[in-house]
């Protein structure tokens, strides 16, 4: 089983607009409402070719209430822990080629919260074999929440794909995850200096495989992703596609990434399937979403170019 995380899930409400006007009314006809949070959509990808997935994390109020019942429409496995505050919103305004967000900062955790998840998590990582972390931590969570949860999953020998940022993530990279999933943004902000092309994006790479995590994937955007480990390094790159809504994709990138490390396939396989979730998403309206008729012709046209 994979065993999806979403500490800081929100409805994900996603506008489709020709025009964004400024200091207006802007009227919108074309509206996604969904269960979100980049661990969800992680979840609906995999749902989506019939993986064993199961989704948990922290939900509460009316708007926890609504992704629950979502995902219930949608027969997505769900253990979630309930808590006081309400779940948030989140509102993404595509518009002219661009994609605007607002995003809201969720609810509060406290320590009775935060325990009652430990003991579920401890109680479904038995039956999972790859963990994904997915976005933000919620406030009343320390910066260390995600390390303390790859310290215990590294306990009972199971695999975690961490994706966050900031300092969530570099505390992570200390409990030495198995994969971690930084763009080139985040890569430059953690090793604290500019990435310019792909000679800097490999050098980084080498430099955090030393710091014990031992898959390290960094996304490129429509050019794919670079992945390093056990002193390979290799660039996985997509046909070209139309682009229709870009949200997700990330998410789906690392839902394609535990689908092949679930499955026992090579990291090179496992980044196909990554590229591939990433990329067919892409191409859809609906946020974490692939066709699975699609996905084992398009990842057949993925070019890996091994690097020296």
């Amino acid at each position: 089983m994979i065993l999806t995380l979403t500490l800081n899930p929100a409805i994900d409400m996603s506008y489709q607009l020709d025009e964004l006007k400024i200091d207006t009314v802007n009227r919108c006809d074309r509206v996604i409402k969904t269960a979100g949070g980049k661990g969800l959509n992680v979840t609906r990808v995999l749902k989506c070719v019939s993986a064993d997935v199961c989704a948990t994390g922290l939900l509460g109020g009316k708007t926890g209430e609504f992704i629950e019942q979502q995902l219930d429409q949608s027969s997505i496995r769900h253990d979630f822990v309930h808590i006081k505050g309400n779940t948030r919103h989140c509102l993404a305004i595509m518009h002219e080629g661009n994609q605007t967000e607002i995003l809201e900062g969720g609810p509060a955790i406290d320590e009775e919260e935060a325990e009652a998840f430990l003991q579920e998590y401890d109680r479904l990582l038995d039956q999972a074999s790859v963990v994904t972390a997915s976005g933000s931590l919620p406030k009343g969570l320390p910066k260390s929440f995600y390390q303390k949860l790859i310290e215990r999953a590294k306990e009972k020998n199971k695999k975690f794909l961490l994706d966050t940022s900031g300092e969530a993530l570099e505390l992570g990279i200390k409990a030495h995850p198995y994969l971690i999933k930084p763009n080139q943004e985040e890569l430059a902000a953690i090793m604290g200096k500019e990435i310019k092309d792909e000679a800097d994006v490999l050098a980084s790479v080498k430099k955090l495989s030393e710091t014990g995590v031992t898959y390290v994937v960094v996304s490129l955007g429509k050019d794919g992703a670079l992945g390093y480990i056990d002193g390979r390094a290799f660039i996985a790159k997509p046909p070209k596609v139309h682009a229709v809504n870009p949200v997700g994709s990330g998410d789906s990138m690392i839902a394609g990434l535990a689908y092949g490390l679930d499955r026992g396939l090579s990291p090179e396989e496992a980044l196909k399937y990554g590229i591939t979730f990433g990329t067919l998403n892409a191409t859809e309206e609906k946020t974490g979403y692939v066709q699975a008729d699609q996905v084992e012709p398009f990842k057949d046209r993925i070019a890996v170019r091994v690097l020296e």
